[in-house]
């Protein structure tokens, strides 16, 4: 866990950067020497002494789409949402990628670079005009916004799919090995788990883009996989630090292993299950549980994997299976797999449902389930991770075109990156991917979202464009 220092310095990093936001919103709409904006200006003030009472230097830096506070990444409390998203999209539009404040810092350095700031986003190079305003100010420092070179994203691309796979080929043998009797290390599991922590970490989007792909010939395995990121990425945002966000990942990766001992002829049976075999089902929290506690070592990650493989279907309120007689409380970490394991089960054509549901669909019928099968609190963080318009969901533009959701924002959840798949008169394209906050010269949006559509309608293979 992070000591009480390092979470004072994030405290005072957010609230400087919302204030900063909050300045130069003012100081679009008034002078400089208005009463409000000077104001605000010196509680901005008072956030940077502070800061540079415990740090010596701030340096804040755009990432892809998060803001990197002294390296370290700044995750977004709710109440600030709107004001990290109007900075992000204002240091975007004038190409500016860092911003380093050091000790002796003055009120007239500040007031200098907010005026360039606020008269910089209509000329010709932007962070050029920044850039010769500034010159002379000593304790003030800017850098240009570095563009993510395409082959480069596209190396991190193949190690987020490489790191993908392995745990689903890793996930396929430990389910094999412990079905034969034989007996299984965790230390694996832990690297595998790590790896996709790290990439999670560094490219969030990329791997909860991978949970779009389903393939149905796999489920049991993609499907314990899918929950694993699911639930770091939603660890993540509950600011669970590295070890804890690889302990959920180890929980989340083994939650259904029980299903192993289950007959092949009833969990891939391809009709609806009678009540004798819903019964058999039923057993694998049960079945799971105790496979997990004859592994190998008896630790209390395996009494962690055995409790919430046990409790993943019990519910929030206790209405699910297998029943107990005296409920307290649901683990924190089952809590958390329980909305993982929901919603990548609605949206997969498994053997008993061979038309998944659609993602808005799913988050929309997990939404009347929040406050009693769902942790209420958990589901709003999980339905903020996911965003409006789920990776994956087709949508059509306001053009008339269709695109495939391709990466959610977090900020700004009813806009996020569409992969163009048909122009506007339906004819199938190669996917471009667009930004839906891009606004044309009137300050509005260039494209916006009109309405989902089922890709299995128009026999379309997420596969074929997200690989």
């Amino acid at each position: 866990m992070p000591s009480k220092e390092e979470l004072k310095i994030q405290k005072y990093a957010q609230d400087f950067v919302n204030q900063l936001s909050v300045v130069l919103r003012t100081s679009q709409i008034h002078d400089l020497n208005n009463v409000a904006v000077k104001s605000n200006i010196e509680k901005m003030m008072s956030h940077v002494s502070a800061l540079l009472g415990m740090e010596n230097i701030i340096t804040l830096e755009v990432r892809g789409e998060f803001f990197y506070f002294n390296e370290y990444r700044m995750r977004y409390p709710l109440e600030y949402l709107l004001n990290f998203d109007f900075l992000m999209r204002e240091f975007k539009k004038r190409e500016l990628g860092s911003f380093i404040i050091v000790k002796n810092v003055t009120l007239q350095d500040m007031q200098t670079f907010i005026r360039a700031f606020i008269e910089s986003p209509y000329a010709t190079n932007p962070y050029e005009r920044i850039e010769e305003k500034m010159k002379g100010i000593e304790n003030i420092k800017i850098d240009r916004l570095k563009s993510i070179v395409e082959e480069d994203f596209l190396d991190v691309r193949k190690m987020v799919k490489k790191s993908y796979f392995n745990a689903v080929s890793f996930t396929k043998g430990v389910i094999h090995k412990i079905k034969s009797g034989e007996k299984v290390s965790l230390k694996k599991a832990k690297r595998v788990v790590e790896s996709m922590v790290d990439h999670i970490l560094e490219q969030e989007q990329l791997l909860l883009g991978m949970t779009a792909i389903k393939e149905y010939d796999e489920y049991t395995y993609h499907h314990s996989v899918n929950v694993s990121i699911l639930c770091v990425a939603l660890g993540q945002r509950l600011g669970l630090n590295r070890k804890m966000l690889t302990e959920l990942g180890m929980v989340s990766l083994f939650h259904d292993i029980g299903k192993m001992e289950i007959p092949p002829e009833v969990l891939n049976k391809p009709a609806s299950f009678t009540e004798e075999e819903w019964k058999v089902v039923r057993k694998h929290p049960s079945i799971g549980s105790r496979a997990l506690l004859k592994l190998k070592k008896l630790d209390e990650l395996s009494i962690r994997s055995a409790i919430v493989a046990f409790e993943h279907h019990m519910h929030y309120d206790f209405t699910g299976y297998p029943k107990i007689t005296d409920p307290k409380k649901l683990d924190f970490y089952s809590r958390i797999v329980s909305l993982a394991d929901q919603y990548d089960a609605m949206t997969s054509a498994r053997v008993y449902s061979r038309v998944p549901m659609t993602p808005d669909k799913a988050l929309s019928l997990m939404m009347e389930r929040a406050g009693t099968q769902l942790d209420p609190l958990l589901f709003k963080f999980f339905i903020n991770m996911i965003g409006v318009f789920p990776v994956g969901t087709l949508v059509m533009l306001n053009t008339k075109e269709l695109g495939l959701v391709y990466e959610g924002n977090q900020i700004f959840v009813s806009r996020p990156r569409v992969m163009l798949i048909t122009d506007n008169v339906g004819n199938r394209i190669e996917g471009r991917v667009i930004d839906l906050t891009e606004k044309d010269d009137k300050d509005q949006y260039s494209k916006s979202i009109v309405k989902t559509l089922d890709p299995n309608k128009y026999n379309i293979n997420l596969a074929e464009y997200f690989l």
